[in-house]
Formats: C-alpha cells, sequence, structure tokens
C-alpha cells in the first residue's frame, strides 16, 4: 500500500502580531498572506503540484478580531479544493482587542479540565462552521498541546483524527500518552492518532518534520525512508505565516524554497507517496511499529549552516 501524506498547514492570527498593538488589517495580512507568501500562495503551490494539503484553522481569534477574517481564510482554502479542519489556541479566551496581550486564557489546551476542553473544542467548531467550514473531523492543538483528556473530548464531540502527538515536544506540551517515536497512526482514547512525523537528527534527538525545521535534504531523506520502510502516513507540518520572516514583512527565502522543493519531491513520488484529506478517510494500516529516520551528521550540519544564514539574513525585517 502506498504512503499516505497529510501535508498540514496550521492557520491562525498571529498572538505576536496582537502583542505589537498592530491594527486588525496588518495583524490579519502578517499573518495569513504575509510578504506574498502566505495561504493564497500556498494554495496556489500545491493546485500548481496536484497536491492535497489540510489546512487547521483556529476560528478563536474571532472572539477578538470577529469572525470575518476566519470567513475569509476559509472561503479561499475551500475554493482551492482544499481541506479546513480544526486547531484552536486557547489563550484568546482572555484576549481584547488592543491590550497587546495584556489578558489571555491558559495558553496551552492541556491546562484546562477535562469539561472545560469539551466546551472549548465544541465552541470552537462551531465557530469553525459560522465561518463556513464543513462540520470538522480532525483536529491539532495550538503548540500541539493534547493529553488524553484531549481525545477523549474529541471523541466525545464525533471527532475521528487528531494530529497532535509530536515527540519531540513530549511530555509537555504534547501530553498524549504514547511513545516519543510514534510515527505510525494508531487507534488510542477512541480516536485516530496520526503523529507529526519525527526524525533523528542526532542520536537520541528527534526533530518534528515542519518546513522551518528540516533542510530539504532531511526531507528528502525522509520521505525515501517511509517509502523504503512501507510507513503507514507522513505527517507534515507548515504554518500559513510560515515562509515570510517573523515579522511578516519580506519572504524567508529558505523556507520558501523548501516548500517549492517538498511540493516538487511529493509530485515525483506520486503513486509510493499519497496526499490525502482527513475527510477522504484514507485506508491506513494502524499501530505499525514504523521509526524515524536515523540521524545523519552531514545532514544535521548542512541544515545547521542553513538554519544560521536563515536566522541571521531571512528573518530580518524589511
Amino acid at each position: 500500500m502506498a504512503t499516505r501524506v497529510f501535508i498540514t498547514i496550521d492557520t491562525e492570527l498571529m498572538w505576536r502580531h496582537h502583542v505589537a498593538g498592530l491594527d486588525t488589517n496588518d495583524i490579519v495580512q502578517r499573518s495569513l498572506e504575509p510578504a506574498g507568501v502566505g495561504v493564497g500562495w500556498q494554495l496556489e503551490r500545491l493546485k500548481a503540484h496536484d497536491l492535497k494539503a489540510c489546512f487547521f484553522v483556529d476560528p478563536m481569534p474571532a472572539l477578538v478580531y470577529g469572525l470575518d477574517p476566519v470567513k475569509r481564510v476559509v472561503a479561499a482554502i475551500l475554493e482551492a479544493g482544499q481541506e479546513v479542519q480544526l486547531h484552536l489556541h486557547p489563550n484568546w479566551t482572555g484576549a481584547r482587542k488592543d491590550d497587546r496581550g495584556a489578558a489571555s486564557g491558559p495558553f496551552e489546551l492541556i491546562d484546562y479540565g477535562f469539561d472545560e476542553q469539551v466546551e472549548l473544542l465544541r465552541g470552537a467548531s462551531d465557530m469553525l462552521v459560522a465561518a463556513g467550514a464543513p462540520e470538522p473531523i480532525a483536529f491539532r492543538a495550538g503548540s500541539y498541546s493534547a493529553s488524553d483528556d484531549t481525545l477523549g473530548a474529541l471523541a466525545m464531540l464525533g471527532f475521528e483524527y487528531d494530529s497532535s502527538h509530536n515527540g519531540s515536544e513530549h511530555p509537555w506540551p504534547s501530553a498524549i500518552s504514547l511513545p516519543v517515536t510514534q510515527i505510525a497512526p494508531i487507534a488510542h482514547r477512541g480516536m485516530i492518532e496520526v503523529p507529526v512525523t519525527l526524525i533523528e537528527d542526532k542520536k537520541g534527538h528527534l526533530r518534528h518534520f515542519q518546513i522551518c525545521a528540516l533542510s530539504t535534504g532531511e526531507m528528502r531523506a525522509a520521505l525515501d525512508h517511509a517509502i523504503r520502510h512501507d510507513h503507514a502516513a507522513i505527517t507534515i507540518v507548515s504554518h500559513g505565516f510560515e515562509l515570510a520572516n517573523r515579522a511578516g514583512t519580506r519572504p524567508n527565502h529558505v523556507h520558501v524554497r523548501r516548500f517549492e522543493a517538498l511540493c516538487a519531491m511529493l509530485a515525483e513520488r506520486r503513486g509510493k507517496l499519497v496526499t490525502e484529506f482527513f475527510g477522504d478517510r484514507p485506508a491506513m494500516a494502524l499501530g505499525g511499529d514504523d521509526r524515524p529516520l536515523g540521524p545523519s551528521v552531514l545532514r544535521t550540519r548542512l541544515r545547521q549552516a542553513e538554519q544560521l544564514w536563515s536566522n541571521l539574513i531571512e528573518e530580518r525585517a524589511a
């Protein structure tokens, strides 16, 4: 069976722009369409390579800035033929417009009790549907902050998939009771958990498969490792804002090149790697013993050099 690939793009208004006191239009622009390489550009590149992606959209900022920005991004994603599922950063519950982050709810979902998580998830799901999305069946917690309570709450609300388990962030804030090296999809606490894919970049050290975290060489090696060992799934993470610098004022060309390269590599491996929507409920073997790609000193050193350039040059504000 071909390896299923979930390209997941966490899509949200950014807390740091709220804290900086930017006006609403700037917060929306720098979060969702920063420097011409945001959600719209990503949708165009995915279409050009005929790839499916899931955009995990956080509706919680609507509590502060209204539902219109969420409606617009949901409409753009659906019009492009891609998928919308639920994302949630709970700290927006206590925020107020123009407060520069002085007030907030707890930042991590795992810091809420079970009943509180149920209410947060129910309310966020209702807001996402009000913004034009289909009823969500898949979820990723902000900062990967989910626990077995979160999975129980999701199952109670009728969700089928979670993609919050990230062994490189375990045990906090990613607190689901699965092994840190669990990368194969698995039935757990009434849900199908689809963990974020990991590699071992140094012996005993895990790094997750995110555009800003892995070099093109590391991504290529991870994809080929999954094909070679017949992995059930690969789960890749990006963000709507990730291809621009932190200020959202200019492209980060290192990250842009990585996104382009990833799309090309997936297109080249079409048939062996099949991009999927959660809503398609793809057939996948569950509970397999898929293992992360092992370490390579050369791959790691090359990425560290690239990362240094990214941090010193590409992240400078325009």
